[in-house]
């Protein structure tokens, strides 16, 4: 019996983990809108990489157990979630380098909350266990932080097409466009990790 709770509490710390990562690689994010530079974005890469590593043993140890503190297709849809986070706040950092993108109040007000909803999910991990209804309270924050994340990125795209001037400007804007989209979808998928986590606490409860 001791044998298979160790090998179940491993998915929740593998699961700990990428959420931890994912704050970290969200942290770097926001020190790259501060101070644009490759050490920034090459922290973000990192980060990400070794989070995948971590989600690919969590998959390799999910596929040989029999035993799973949560639903089998709750982990693997909770790591997916989390670590597309991650992915989005790293395609972001790519795509700002690349683009040769500034930061501007509405990037840092979008990332500033994806930050909080990371963090409310990593929370959310911690008590998972032991604590599934606190668990639950983090994850409802995450996903209202989720919500904040929706309507600043209207009003970013609101105020993006006010009034296109030239066709350099024009260009500016799609650039900014894309930057939009990839900070919304890593607020859904943070949005989609909260669900999950609300559905496991149902089950344990």
């Amino acid at each position: 019996m001791k044998l298979f709770r160790r090998k179940s509490d491993r998915f929740m710390i593998l699961l700990l983990q990428q959420a931890e990562y994912t704050v970290q690689g969200i942290d770097g994010l926001m020190a790259y809108l501060r101070t644009p530079s490759d050490e920034c974005a090459n922290y973000v890469r990192r980060i990400e990489k070794e989070a995948d590593e971590t989600r690919r043993i969590l998959i390799d140890e999910l596929n040989h157990s029999f035993v799973t503190p949560l639903d089998r297709e709750d982990i693997f849809s909770l790591s997916r979630s989390i670590d597309d986070m991650l992915d989005y706040a790293y395609s972001t950092v790519s795509e700002m380098q690349i683009l040769n993108i500034e930061s501007n109040q509405y990037l840092e007000q979008m990332i500033s909350l994806i930050r909080d909803a990371a963090e409310e999910i990593r929370m959310a991990m911690v008590q998972l266990k032991d604590h599934p209804n606190v668990a639950n309270d983090h994850a409802v924050r995450a996903k209202a932080l989720e919500n904040r994340v929706e309507q600043v990125y209207r009003e970013a795209i609101a105020a993006l097409f006010q009034g296109p001037q030239d066709v350099k400007h024009v260009v500016e804007m799609l650039k900014l466009r894309e930057i939009y989209r990839h900070l919304s979808n890593a607020a859904d998928r943070g949005d989609e990790a909260a669900n999950v986590i609300s559905d496991a606490v149902v089950k344990m409860t």
